[in-house]
């Protein structure tokens, strides 16, 4: 079982050691426009699938758009852990789109 960093760093490797005729190195080759499609396909399955009862198919759709999003991050350079960061950055904060008082409740 590989965990989300595990995901994020065999792209890198991939990204960096390319294996002609493997899916990533096809999405890196193809370059960020056939990323930024996938990632839209996959979002919208996932969205298909959390509205039927079998949540088998949104665990697999998920897990699609959890690649397709670490391969967009690699190619435009933003590491996982930034992204960690910055949902860490977010813990016991209310939406940016009002005043962001401290949740005292966790």
């Amino acid at each position: 079982m590989q965990d989300l960093d595990e995901l994020y760093q065999s792209v890198v490797e991939r990204k960096e050691n390319p294996k002609p005729g493997s899916y990533t190195d096809y999405l890196f080759t193809k370059g960020l426009d056939k990323i930024l499609k996938k990632v839209g396909e996959e979002s919208t399955e996932v969205i298909v699938a959390a509205k039927n009862p079998d949540k088998s198919e949104l665990r697999y759709e998920t897990a699609d758009l959890l690649y397709h999003l670490m391969v967009l991050l690699v190619e435009q350079g933003v590491s996982f852990d930034e992204i960690k960061e910055e949902l860490g950055s977010r813990v016991g904060l209310m939406s940016k789109t009002k005043d962001r008082p401290e949740i005292k409740d966790l």
